[in-house]
């Protein structure tokens, strides 16, 4: 129970840290945060952080970001799905070489989000937004090493 709800507060706060106001220009320089966390608690904890979590907290930030309802959720399921198929594998990989597979993942959540929000809208492409990638690439091993400390600190498994 006590471990649940540490779990829980890192993706509240993630989510949080999502939708959170930044200025103009600083946008598409922001980090995806929920996919980091989320990320990670399918690396660490494939049994408790799934797809399934990925989806109903992407449903919960297509309606705090008034995005079209689903489109995160979809993305974020499909790259947790992915993260969860070869987990045993990346969890072996150096953290930087998990740094470039989270960052390829959040372009495919960039591209996913994009291509649904085209069906919906028929907006344009903001190839702006890919430079988040590269924040996430940079922020990962920062990342990665606090959630890990977190973890073993409550406890969480």
């Amino acid at each position: 129970m006590r471990a649940r709800f540490w779990l829980g507060l890192t993706l509240f706060v993630a989510l949080i840290a999502a939708v959170m106001p930044v200025p103009a220009w600083i946008e598409d320089f922001r980090p995806d945060w929920l996919l980091l966390v989320l990320g990670y608690w399918a690396l660490a904890l494939p049994n408790r952080v799934n797809v399934g979590t990925a989806w109903s907290l992407g449903l919960v930030l297509d309606i705090l970001q008034g995005a079209v309802l689903g489109a995160n959720a979809l993305a974020l399921s499909v790259v947790i799905y992915v993260l969860a198929l070869h987990f045993q594998k990346i969890r072996n990989f150096s953290v930087w070489q998990q740094a470039i597979i989270i960052s390829l993942l959040s372009i495919m959540v960039k591209l996913l989000s994009y291509w649904m929000s085209y069906l919906a809208y028929d907006i344009d492409f903001n190839d702006q937004q890919l430079w988040g990638a590269l924040i996430n690439f940079l922020l990962w091993p920062w990342l990665f090493y606090l959630m890990r400390r977190y973890r073993r600190h409550f406890r969480i498994s």
